[in-house]
């Protein structure tokens, strides 16, 4: 009877506390975790995204989650991370983006095309989604193609020089020759501002 009457204390006690307790404010939590990951603070703010619980993380939350996890090379892990983010918002365009450089960088350039497309689509200004579309097809020796989507990441940014020179790489492999100089002497331009 003793046991009984501790266990059912407790419990009352256990509940008490839980309907009194004031409800936790995720959208602050997730301001600090922004936060902390802005100053480069990853550990701290791995552990504080990692205290809201997963029905109450937003794709922000998730990609940051992904970002920390790639940084320590636990690139299987951020690829489950990323997709947990599409989940939450099947249209953040960083998610696919970020999810395209795991796969290029792992030389899956078809999943890593398919997720910078994907990134154009949602965010048809995001020049980098253009540029590392163009990287994609360089790399996989589609010269017109990459160039086109490097013109298109110039348009967009036209004073990014990695853009210029990824841009006069294509010409070279293309043989044209003159037009690879006009890029790399923007690249040039824009490296000594």
């Amino acid at each position: 009877m003793k046991k009984f009457l501790s266990i059912l204390f407790f419990l009352v006690v256990f509940f008490q506390a839980k309907v009194w307790a004031e409800p936790v404010n995720y959208d602050e939590v997730k301001r600090d975790v922004v936060a902390l990951y802005n100053t480069n603070k990853l550990q701290e703010a791995y552990q504080l995204a990692a205290t809201i619980p997963e029905a109450d993380r937003d794709a922000e939350v998730w990609l940051i989650l992904a970002n920390i996890t790639q940084d320590y090379d636990k690139d299987l892990d951020a690829v489950f991370l990323l997709s947990k983010a599409i989940e939450k918002n099947p249209k953040y365009y960083k998610a696919y983006y970020n999810l395209g450089n795991l796969y290029f960088e792992d030389n899956k350039l078809t999943k890593a095309v398919q997720n910078y497309e994907l990134a154009v689509k949602y965010n048809k200004d995001f020049a980098y989604g253009y540029y590392n579309l163009g990287c994609c097809y360089l790399k996989d020796a589609l010269f017109s193609r990459a160039k086109s989507y490097f013109l298109k990441a110039i348009k967009l940014k036209p004073n990014e020089p990695i853009f210029y020179y990824n841009l006069a790489l294509t010409y070279k492999k293309m043989n044209k020759n003159k037009q690879a100089a006009r890029a790399l002497d923007v690249y040039n331009k824009l490296v000594q501002e």
